[in-house]
């Protein structure tokens, strides 16, 4: 990506902005082809949600994450450039997306302020090859027409468009000079929140029947106990049914209420479906030249008072068969990514992480990023990892869907975004639901190993699956 020494939006002056993408269209026509042009300017603090409310249109791309805690949050709307693959190629197919992009890209403004410059919005489906009639590919990439990010206190807008031969730059200039100003005075009170959405809950339905998860987790068992497998990830799903549609982002502010330690996100295919939930699981991060990633598995409940969760906690860190879970995903973070020459550093020992309905085991891993190693050669060694897959991953993966009895989709997919530089972060799709007209699928599982119990496997599935209920408002 080539930065210019410019920045058009500074002068205040709408001419100066045309002169510059007459400039861009210039570079465009030299080189034959269209070429991205990043505008970014840091603005006072907007909230990126009430952003995309506004302007939010099921028939767009979209991309929304946020995390409260830490705090950050980005959201993303309408495809200026996107891109879909399938199949066992798709990270590195993903990649020489990103690259060629880059190359013919041009940045000016705040590109190294809070989620500055291009951002390439990415979600990978949970399986490499996505069934027929999927909501969403098996990978979608974009770089969104808008996007608003903040974080630690700053906030920066971006406009991104195409710039090609013989374009007419003054009406691109036009449309992006109103964005400009939109941005910089936000109209909170009249970004009107769409009147429909608020449908009530007529109906659940467990998919695939009542008893189905009991008995997959039965046959679970026996495969391990045959040595077939180790471990392996079962989930249930759930349909709730509504009076009439549900709005995705409706939805969502809920859940980012109530779960303000977890990614809060909403991801749409264009045509309607969105994918929505409260995440609690960081898959990788890489800034400034360090990878850092995580182990969380093994769980168990809140308690009503200090004392019962300080004793369920307790419990936990001494549980022979939690901390097995737990330390085969640990091994697997290690062993997929040694191949990489990454001199990984953990703890001995795994900590709580308590979030507002459960705790779970928790081991954090961190490595300096050896060079001409990149993000996405990364995920691509750690998804699936065994906290949502199981391990052997080559054994354990094909035997979900036979097991699970539907498809999968996004539900622990890897989800995320890659800057200009090569940073980014991706987060794993748990604790969520996919979102289809009046039809709200709500996805929750648990790891079987030796030793697990059905019931209790089914009880910590319907933990997590009530609490995404209730923040539904279901």
């Amino acid at each position: 990506m080539r930065i210019l020494p410019v920045d058009p939006i500074a002068n205040a002056s709408p001419g100066a902005l045309v002169d510059f993408l007459a400039e861009c269209r210039g570079i465009a026509e030299r080189a034959e082809r269209p070429h991205l042009v990043s505008i970014s300017v840091a603005v006072d603090s907007l909230d990126p949600l009430a952003v995309l409310e506004s302007i939010f249109e099921p028939g767009e791309l979209h991309f929304y994450v946020e995390k409260p805690s830490e705090p950050f949050a980005v959201a993303g709307a309408e495809a200026v450039l996107s891109f879909k693959a399938s199949g066992p190629d798709r990270f590195s197919e993903c990649q020489k997306f990103i690259d060629e992009t880059l190359a013919h890209s041009l940045a000016v403004g705040a590109v190294d302020g809070p989620f500055g410059g291009p951002q390439f919005f990415t979600t990978f489906t949970f399986l490499p090859d996505g069934g027929r009639g999927e909501p969403f590919p098996s990978v979608q990439v974009f770089v969104p027409r808008w996007q608003v990010g903040c974080r630690d206190g700053a906030t920066v807008a971006t406009a991104n468009l195409l710039v090609g031969p013989g374009d007419d730059v003054r009406r691109l200039a036009e449309r992006v000079w109103r964005a400009h100003a939109k941005f910089q005075a936000f109209d909170y009170d009249h970004a009107a929140f769409p009147e429909h959405g608020g449908a009530a809950v007529s109906g659940v339905e467990e998919v695939g029947g009542e008893g189905r998860y009991r008995v997959a987790v039965a046959r679970a068992l026996e495969l391990i106990g045959a040595g077939k497998v180790e471990k392996i990830v079962l989930a249930r799903a759930q349909d709730l049914h509504g009076t009439g549609p549900f709005h995705p982002l409706r939805a969502l502010n809920g859940l980012r209420e109530r779960f303000r330690d977890c990614y809060a996100f909403s991801v749409g295919n264009g045509a309607g479906v969105s994918f929505i939930g409260a995440s609690p699981e960081r898959l990788l991060r890489v800034r400034g030249g360090r990878l850092a990633t995580e182990a969380l598995a093994g769980s168990t409940r809140r308690g009503a008072t200090a004392s019962e969760d300080a004793a369920l906690g307790s419990a936990l860190l001494r549980d022979e068969k939690e901390l097995r879970e737990h330390r085969v995903v640990v091994d697997s973070i290690f062993r997929r990514l040694a191949p990489l020459g990454l001199q990984l550093e953990a703890p001995a020992r795994p900590v709580l992480r308590r979030l507002a309905n459960v705790q779970h085991l928790h081991t954090p891993i961190e490595a300096a990023l050896p060079p001409g190693v990149r993000l996405l050669d990364a995920l691509s060694r750690l998804h699936p990892t065994p906290a949502v897959g199981g391990s052997p991953r080559e054994a354990a993966v094909p035997l979900i869907a036979e097991l699970e009895g539907f498809s999968r989709g996004l539900y622990a997919g890897a989800l995320g975004w890659i800057d200009a530089r090569g940073d980014g972060e991706f987060f794993v799709g748990l604790r969520s639901a996919l979102i289809a007209g009046s039809v709200t699928r709500l996805y929750a599982g648990a790891g079987i190993v030796a030793g697990s119990d059905p019931s209790r496997e089914h009880a910590e599935t319907e933990l997590k699956i009530r609490a995404m209920r209730e923040a539904l408002g279901a």
